[in-house]
């Protein structure tokens, strides 16, 4: 075989030298950063960001801790059951996902009311459930429930880009209506579709009210992301096959989120240092 020129040699083991040491550079960063190449703008390798299916009670707004409980707790104060959520023992029944079940999850647990037959349980449940979400709504018009931080920035940046929005909570179609309404104005309310904890079968971390939405607004899984906050959320994420990122809230802080794409404690009001469309379209295979 011909020997090469000395300075075709000499220049062939110099871009040799380089691309190792370009090469070294990009593993190093990436092993620093880990999880957060999420936030890196999309590139061409990343899909186009065609929805982002948002979670609402800790997620729109922190109403759990500071609406539904003390919500519940009228409700039973008006019933005479001799029932009170504190904060801590609130934290602990959320994880069963749902208004209904949660009562019933507690009162099998504890006892049932003396004045609560057996008979009577199932539908009294449903009564109080309907009852606090009343007052709950009642909260959220008198505005004592803000939205969270970033949560408008992000929403108004996906309707300028035409990115579908939805709202897919196991709260009531009515609360969940309501908080978008109310606290988001009817314009932007206009640009989201509503998924509900009683339009579907089974309850997260069941997948049921994501899959609802994918098929009702013909989505690809592949472009979506969802927004979420607690460790059944995101089962229910993981369950739909939808990327997820996490933003923690008041009662789910401490919560494993193993497989969640990206881990945040808010969204974050400034653009240049919170998530973007283009931190969740980084999310995307």
């Amino acid at each position: 075989m011909a020997k090469l020129p000395s300075l075709t040699r000499l220049a062939l083991a110099l871009l040799i030298a380089e691309s190792c040491a370009a090469f070294a550079t990009t593993s190093s960063r990436q092993g620093r950063l880990g999880l957060a190449r999420s936030f890196q703008p999309a590139t061409m390798l990343n899909a186009k960001l065609d929805a982002i299916l948002w979670d609402m009670d800790g997620v729109l707004a922190d109403t759990e801790r500071d609406g539904h409980r003390p919500a519940f707790n009228q409700a039973f104060a008006e019933n005479e059951l001799n029932t009170v959520w504190d904060e801590e023992q609130y934290g602990k029944l959320l994880e069963v996902g749902g208004g209904k079940e949660r009562m019933t999850a507690h009162w099998n647990n504890v006892g049932w009311p003396e004045n609560l037959s057996a008979d009577a349980r199932a539908d009294k449940v449903k009564e109080l459930h309907l009852r606090k979400t009343a007052i709950f709504m009642d909260m959220i018009k008198g505005g004592t429930i803000p939205l969270r931080p970033g949560v408008l920035r992000v929403i108004d940046e996906a309707i300028a880009a035409n990115v579908k929005l939805a709202v897919c909570s196991t709260s009531a179609e009515s609360a969940v209506r309501n908080l978008v309404n109310t606290l988001m104005g009817p314009e932007r309310a206009t640009n989201f579709q509503i998924f509900a904890g009683d339009m579907v079968k089974k309850k997260k971390p069941a997948p049921d009210v994501y899959n609802m939405a994918v098929d009702t607004m013909g989505l690809d899984k592949s472009k979506c992301v969802i927004v979420e906050d607690s460790h059944i959320g995101l089962g229910a994420a993981k369950a739909a096959g939808i990327a997820c990122i996490v933003t923690k809230s008041s009662y789910t802080a401490n919560e494993d989120f193993t497989g969640a794409h990206m881990i945040v404690d808010e969204l974050g009001d400034d653009a240049a240092t919170g998530v973007t469309l283009s931190t969740l379209e980084g999310l995307l295979g």
